[in-house]
C-alpha cells in the first residue's frame, strides 16, 4: 500500500528530506549540505550536480532511518530557492554554476530593467540576472537552450519533463490569469530571446509533473511507481507547512534569510499587472504578498565562523544566546545593520552593506552577538511595516525555520514587533512539499483540506510590554542609518 510521502527542503545550505504519513507526522528525516561559493563580494554561485548528489544523500537516508520499503511511497515533491537561475541543454547537462538567489551582481541590470518598463525589480530577480549572463557571458547565453531555475531542473532530473512552477514564475513574470508572461516586459528589456529558452509547461503547486524516470528512481532507491508533485519557492511552499492557507494570516519563514509572507484578495507590493503580481501563484483566488531580508541566518553563521570559533559548533547558539540574555536591551549602544547582502525591502538597494556601529574598547562578544539578533529583528519590523503602509496590519505570525530554536531570538522578535509569535516546525518547507504531495496523489481534495489536517503549530511566544517600549529607540536608530549612509553609499 502506497500511504507515506517525501518531502524535500532544497534550502541555501542543503537538502532536506523527511519522510511523511498521511496526517503529516514525521517518520523520519536527513540532510545533506552543498557549498556555496563567493567569487566576489556580491556574488552567489551553486553547483546544480551538488543538489542532486544532496538529493540523493539525504532521501536514501531518511528512507533507510524510516525503515520503510520503496513500494510504500506514493508521491515526492520539491521546494528549493528560488530566483536561483541557471542555463543547461535541453538534456538537464549544465556548464557553469547557478547565480544563487542572493546573488545581486545584477544591480545595474535591475536598474536598466526599470528605465525600459517602468518595473522595479530586485538584483535578485530571475529577470535582472537573465539579462546578467546575456549581457556578460554572451558565449553561455547563446550556448544555454534551457533557462531555468533551480526548481525547474530538480523536476526535470527526477521525471525528464520540463516545466516550470507557476508558483516560481511569479517572480518571472508569469500570470495564470492571463495565461502567460508578459511579453511586452521581456521585449522591452531586450530579453525578447529568453522566452524561448524558458521551459513551457506551466504546472501549479500540488499539481501532478510526473513519475520518476528508470534512471531517477535506481539513483534513490525509489520505484517508476512514485508520482512527483510540483513544489515551488521554498518559502511558499513553507507557508502551507506553517498552517497558512487563506487570508487573514502571515507566516514568517526564518534561515539564512526572513520572507514575510500574507495571503490576500489583491495584489499589496504591486499593480495588479506588475510583471511580478502573482494571481493565484499558491492558493487559488489569493495573491501572496511577500517582503524579505536578504541575510538573517546567514549572519549568524557568518558570525559563528568568525567570532566563535572557540565554541563547539554544534552548541555554540545555545552558549551565545545564554550570556546574550544578559546584555542589555540595545546592547550598549551598538546598533547593527543586516545588509550583508544588500537590503530588499524597504529600500531596494544592492549597493549597501552591513554595519556594526557603536563598538568601543569594553564591547564584548556577546554584545555583538545580540547585536547581531537585534538588528535583524529590526530588520524583519521592517518588513512588517511594509505591509501596514499597504493596509495589511499584521497582528500575529506563525514562524517557521532556525529562529525558532532560539527562544532568546523569538522573544526579541515578538518584543521588538509586540505581536504574538507562533512556532510552528523547523521543518514547513518539507511539511509543505508533504503536502503538496498528497494533495497530488489523491489523499486531500484541496491544498486547503491537507493544511489542515497535516498541520499543528507548536506554541506561541507573547511580547512583553515593557520591553517592547524600551526596543522603540533602538528601532529608530536603526532606521536612521540607512537615510544616513545611503549618499555616502552611493557615491
Amino acid at each position: 500500500m502506497r500511504d507515506l510521502l517525501i518531502g524535500l527542503d532544497g534550502g541555501t545550505g542543503g537538502m532536506r528530506a523527511f519522510v511523511f504519513d498521511k496526517q503529516g507526522n514525521v517518520l523520519a528525516s536527513a540532510d545533506a549540505p552543498y557549498e556555496t561559493i563567493y567569487p566576489q563580494s556580491g556574488w552567489a554561485e551553486q553547483r546544480p550536480q551538488d543538489w542532486w548528489q544532496a538529493v540523493c544523500t539525504s532521501l536514501r537516508e531518511a528512507m533507510e532511518k524510516a525503515d520503510v520499503t520503496a513500494d510504500r511511497v506514493a508521491a515526492l515533491c520539491a521546494a528549493t530557492t528560488s530566483c536561483t537561475v541557471m542555463t543547461c541543454g535541453r538534456d538537464g547537462s549544465t556548464n557553469d554554476n547557478a547565480l544563487l538567489w542572493m546573488d545581486v551582481r545584477a544591480a545595474a541590470q535591475a536598474e536598466e530593467i526599470f528605465k525600459a518598463t517602468g518595473e522595479s525589480p530586485s538584483a535578485e530577480h530571475f529577470p535582472s540576472k537573465a539579462l546578467w549572463l546575456k549581457q556578460n557571458q554572451p558565449q553561455r547565453w547563446a550556448e544555454a537552450q534551457v533557462l531555468c531555475e533551480y526548481q525547474d531542473w530538480i523536476n526535470y532530473r527526477l521525471t525528464g519533463r520540463w516545466c516550470f512552477s507557476v508558483n516560481t514564475a511569479c517572480n518571472w513574470g508569469y500570470n495564470k490569469r492571463k495565461g502567460g508572461f508578459y511579453t511586452d516586459f521581456y521585449h522591452k528589456c531586450g530579453l525578447g530571446d529568453a522566452l524561448e529558452k524558458m521551459p513551457k509547461d506551466a504546472v501549479c503547486a500540488g499539481d501532478k509533473v510526473g513519475h520518476l524516470t528508470a534512471e531517477a528512481a535506481a539513483q534513490l532507491g525509489l520505484d517508476t511507481e512514485v508520482l512527483v508533485a510540483q513544489g515551488g519557492i521554498d518559502a511558499s511552499i513553507g507557508m502551507l507547512g506553517m498552517g497558512v492557507s487563506k487570508p487573514g494570516a502571515a507566516a514568517m519563514m526564518t534561515g539564512s534569510s526572513n520572507l514575510v509572507m500574507a495571503a490576500t484578495t489583491e495584489p499589496t507590493f504591486c499593480g495588479v499587472d506588475s510583471f511580478n503580481a502573482g494571481p493565484d501563484f499558491l492558493l487559488e483566488g489569493c495573491y501572496t504578498s511577500v517582503q524579505g531580508q536578504v541575510s538573517t541566518g546567514s549572519i549568524l553563521r557568518w558570525f559563528r565562523r568568525e567570532f566563535a570559533r572557540d565554541l563547539d559548533e554544534k552548541e555554540c547558539f545555545k552558549l551565545l544566546d545564554k550570556v546574550a540574555e544578559e546584555v542589555e536591551i540595545g546592547c550598549g549602544g551598538l546598533t547593527l545593520l543586516d545588509y550583508w547582502q544588500g537590503n530588499r525591502a524597504p529600500h531596494n538597494d544592492a549597493e549597501v552593506r552591513g554595519v556594526i556601529y557603536g563598538l568601543s574598547m569594553s564591547t564584548t562578544r556577546e554584545a555583538i552577538f545580540r547585536a547581531v539578533l537585534e538588528g535583524i529583528a529590526c530588520g524583519t519590523e521592517d518588513l512588517l511595516e511594509q505591509f501596514r503602509k499597504k493596509g495589511t496590519p499584521i497582528t500575529e505570525l506563525y514562524v517557521s525555520g532556525g529562529t525558532t530554536r532560539s527562544p532568546l531570538f523569538m522573544q526579541i522578535h515578538a518584543d521588538l514587533s509586540g505581536i504574538p509569535m507562533h512556532i510552528t516546525s523547523d521543518y514547513s518547507v518539507a511539511l509543505g512539499c508533504g503536502i503538496c504531495a498528497a494533495h497530488a496523489a489523491g489523499f486531500y481534495p484541496t491544498i486547503p483540506q491537507a493544511v489542515e489536517s497535516m498541520v499543528r503549530p507548536a506554541g506561541t511566544v507573547l511580547p512583553d510590554p515593557q520591553r517592547h517600549q524600551a526596543y522603540k529607540p533602538v528601532l529608530e536608530r536603526y532606521r536612521s542609518f540607512y537615510a544616513a549612509l545611503r549618499p555616502w553609499v552611493h557615491q
